[in-house]
């Protein structure tokens, strides 16, 4: 049961200068891109044993929010296709290895995988890519076949093993009528979709995070709007992904980058695993409509060197220095919550890493920070129900908390 009051559990500092204790839960989206494209055994198996390496070395605990539709769905045609019972038992083999190493091992759903075919060696995933947009039996299908089959897989080696956290494919969650209320069913702590200023709108997505209500602490979400806290205690609770204002030199730096490598990948056509993945992304990330060509150039590179870029902290899109410059982000917001403790949840995309030492070099320095401690999620979602974690409410019009 989860604790009580307005700012719960945890004690406020003394002072706004204090050092809160930071309980730091490094998470990693481990799946293949979102249209199904991708060799599994490098961009999950082989990334996620070069992640483990890492976390061995520093003795950093983690989670991996694992992509169940997409399991679910080499099970489901492994008969026809044997090569996909291959594969879907090296997923099981790596899960389980990744627990009885100490990692926590959480829900995640991508729903486009819930119309996919499987023709000479590739996906074609027609499936709508946000939950909301689904009806409330497929949504719960989805939902609890996930959480089955991943307790099911673990509790062979830890009986007491259950799914507490939830992170829905591309975060997309808000606003929807049930989703909210079918986790909780599902006895589901927290919910970690929520990303502060996160605003998409492509082919496959619309997404609009840009006025959430709180984007840090642990909060009671309105149940058909997680970007609203509510003000009463809900039987579930939305912990963000932290977000932040990247510099502008950090800011100017990427974009360059990004116009360096399309034009290298231009006169050359892409040929190998980060090419093929630029154009994934290109193809599946780019906005459309609302505004001009320029508009959006403007916007996603004009702009940002010139004010900063909010960002989602999600380590693969970082150098090492820019991981640095999230720590520091990470720092002075927990400061400004005026708590003694807190969690803060990043995201990764093991699939997209291109350079593991920046990484590494990131972890050695969490591990060595005396205001910081890695958590898992399980971790995270005891602590809440404990009480030891704040968990905000909305106010009542005149001011008084509830």
């Amino acid at each position: 049961m989860l604790g009580s009051s307005n700012n719960e559990g945890a004690s406020r500092s003394d002072t706004s200068h204090a050092s809160p204790l930071i309980h730091l839960a490094l998470t990693d989206d481990w799946e293949l891109r979102g249209d199904g494209s991708g060799d599994i055994a490098q961009i999950q198996f082989r990334a996620l044993r070069e992640l483990l390496g890492i976390f061995q070395n520093y003795r950093a605990r983690t989670t991996f929010n694992v992509e169940l539709m997409q399991q679910l769905t080499f099970r489901k045609l492994q008969h026809k296709h044997p090569e996909l019972g291959h594969w879907a038992d090296a997923w099981d083999d790596h899960v389980r290895d990744a627990f009885r190493d100490g990692h926590d091992i959480q829900l995640h759903v991508h729903p486009q995988w819930s119309r996919a075919e499987y023709v000479a060696g590739k996906w074609k995933l027609s499936g709508d890519w946000s939950l909301p947009n689904y009806p409330e039996a497929s949504t719960y299908a989805m939902l609890a076949d996930g959480k089955d089959y991943i307790e099911n897989l673990l509790r062979s080696i830890d009986a007491s093993y259950r799914c507490v956290s939830f992170r829905s494919g591309s975060s997309s969650v808000a606003p929807a009528q049930f989703i909210l209320s079918i986790l909780a069913k599902l006895g589901i702590v927290f919910d970690m979709s929520i990303i502060g200023g996160f605003q998409v709108h492509t082919r496959n997505l619309q997404i609009d995070y840009s006025n959430c209500e709180e984007s840090v602490v642990p909060f009671y979400p309105q149940m058909n709007d997680a970007r609203k806290v509510s003000n009463k205690r809900e039987p579930i609770v939305c912990v963000p992904i932290f977000s932040f204002t990247l510099s502008r030199r950090w800011a100017s730096r990427q974009t360059l980058a990004k116009i360096s490598n399309r034009a290298f990948r231009t006169f050359k056509g892409a040929s190998n695993s980060n090419e093929q993945s630029e154009d994934y992304t290109s193809q599946n990330w780019s906005e459309v409509g609302r505004s001009s060509l320029l508009a959006r150039a403007y916007k996603k590179g004009l702009k940002p060197s010139l004010t900063g870029k909010q960002m989602t902290a999600d380590l693969a899109l970082f150098d090492y220095a820019g991981l640095k410059e999230m720590l520091g982000a990470i720092r002075k917001r927990a400061r400004a919550s005026g708590l003694s403790e807190l969690p803060i949840i990043l995201t990764n995309h093991s699939k997209d890493i291109k350079d593991f030492s920046h990484i590494a070099r990131f972890v050695k320095d969490i591990a060595e920070a005396e205001d910081m401690r890695f958590a898992t999620l399980t971790d995270i979602a005891n602590k809440l129900n404990s009480g030891e974690f704040a968990i905000r409410m909305a106010e009542h019009q005149a001011g008084a908390p509830i």
